[in-house]
């Protein structure tokens, strides 16, 4: 998208009510929600570059100008993002301006190089929308500057909801395919599904634990629904188990069993249709170190208790206490879940597997 043309109103309120604290200053990665899009914005080339807040503070001021962002405050407080837009269009030069939320943490700025080109030679469009899966993303979007006037009308009004107000003006509406790009982390359960993602970015192959509180909750049959829904998606699948009862894995009498028992602390068979490695160890070897050890797979799924790594899917039949650690990204329960943890995971029903898979697709770190 050519942003040579374009002011970029960066809308970044602060209210964060459903989050319970200000989700702008939520770190991952080493940096704020706030920052990371800051970041990505300053090897941007638009025209004008504004950062559009309810209230001006220290740290915002610093920020602003260590990325070269113009400050603006709100003029009237407590109105929500329209007046954060409002007030970025009444202020830029430029005829068109592209608004953006800062609670995008997977958003990059290619994903919306077709409203830039629906955009070249339009005339008389006030607003081009950016539309996923059926979703508008009104903070996704390039607004006219005469939009101003017609937002501030609407508040004065009452009216805070962007899409009423859009819907009255001449508008486009452009498809863009990359749904994960425009994820929304508005709760705590969101941020839980931001990490896990996060943390599979640096992995040369993607993890996801499933994990349980107890024995005999249904992990490995969990497993077993799961991987025909992902290997018909086009996704190899490895699958690394911990078992606190020690394993057998060769027949007695065979000659890798002859191996082992003469004392070998490893022993290899290789057929046509594949091998295995059998490694005496001292002590207890970590899941994921197996994990990357296994070849030609697009995600590896890890069955542990307690030995998996982020992000995890915590299963729950109603035995022990629903195990919610750092790692849990989600939860699938078949019980009814305590209140307590309303608004804080994602909780589904533990035979959704349809859900499971579009959880696993969105957690590798991949856009399918």
């Amino acid at each position: 998208m050519d942003t040579a043309n374009l002011s970029l109103l960066l809308i970044a309120g602060g209210q964060s009510s459903r989050m319970g604290q200000d989700k702008r200053w939520l770190e991952y990665d080493g940096a704020s929600m706030l920052e990371w899009l800051l970041r990505k914005a300053q090897r941007q080339a638009f025209a004008c570059k504004y950062l559009c807040v309810e209230r001006a503070t220290a740290e915002l001021l610093a920020l602003a100008k260590q990325y070269e962002f113009e400050l603006l405050v709100d003029e009237q407080a407590d109105l929500g993002p329209m007046e954060g837009l409002r007030r970025g269009l009444s202020a830029m030069p430029t005829q068109y301006g592209l608004a953006l939320s800062c609670d995008m943490p997977f958003f990059v700025f290619s994903a919306l190089d077709p409203l830039g080109a629906e955009l070249t030679g339009q005339t008389g469009l006030m607003a081009l929308m950016a539309e996923t899966d059926g979703r508008r993303q009104p903070l996704a979007a390039i607004y006219h500057r005469d939009l101003a006037p017609v937002f501030a009308a609407a508040l004065a009004n009452g009216e805070r909801k962007l899409g009423a107000v859009i819907d009255t003006v001449p508008h486009q509406l452009v498809p863009v395919p990359r749904i994960n790009c425009f994820f929304n982390a508005n709760t705590p359960a969101d941020m839980r599904l931001v990490r896990g993602r996060l943390a599979n970015s640096w992995r040369e192959v993607p993890l996801v634990t499933v994990s349980a509180p107890v024995s005999n909750t249904g992990k490995t049959t969990f497993i077993e629904r799961l991987i025909p829904r992902l290997r018909a998606a086009g996704i190899r699948v490895g699958v690394v188990k911990g078992d606190c009862h020690g394993y057998e894995v060769d027949t007695e009498g065979k000659d890798s069993w002859r191996f082992a028992q003469a004392g070998a602390d490893a022993v290899a068979v290789v057929s046509p249709a594949g091998y295995f490695i059998e490694q005496r160890t001292e002590k207890r070897a970590s899941l994921v170190s197996m994990a990357s050890r296994l070849e030609n797979v697009d995600l590896v799924l890890i069955e542990s208790r307690n030995h998996g790594t982020m992000p995890a899917l915590s299963l729950w039949r109603g035995l022990g206490t629903p195990s919610i650690q750092e790692d849990t990204a989600a939860m699938f329960a078949g019980g009814e879940v305590p209140e307590a943890l309303s608004g804080q995971v994602y909780c589904y029903d533990i035979d959704d597997i349809a859900q499971a898979e579009k959880l696993v697709k969105f957690l590798m770190g991949k856009d399918f």
